[in-house]
């Protein structure tokens, strides 16, 4: 297994923290999308994160513990912000 792979522990079913310097931001931060990819599929549209969060190429996240986090593109706010007019 390499030093950026995600480990979980059997007794705690929780993801350990890869062991590289610097380390990664935990999946709770807020900046959590900048941990280093370990795994990255574009054919299938997903990238696995060292702190165990999966990206998804339409902005989504699943995060460890199951959370789910909407799709957040830039272009959805305008869309929201200015509505077409029919």
């Amino acid at each position: 297994m390499s030093a950026t792979a995600v480990r979980w522990g059997p007794e705690t079913k929780k993801a350990q923290m890869c062991t590289h310097e610097p380390p990664c931001p935990p999946p709770t931060a807020p900046d959590h999308d900048a941990a280093r990819i370990i795994a990255s599929h574009p054919e299938q549209g997903w990238t696995l994160l060292c702190n165990g969060v999966i990206l998804f190429e339409d902005t989504g996240e699943l995060l460890p513990d199951g959370a789910v986090v909407l799709p957040h593109r830039p272009t959805d706010i305008g869309a929201t912000l200015h509505p077409r007019r029919s």
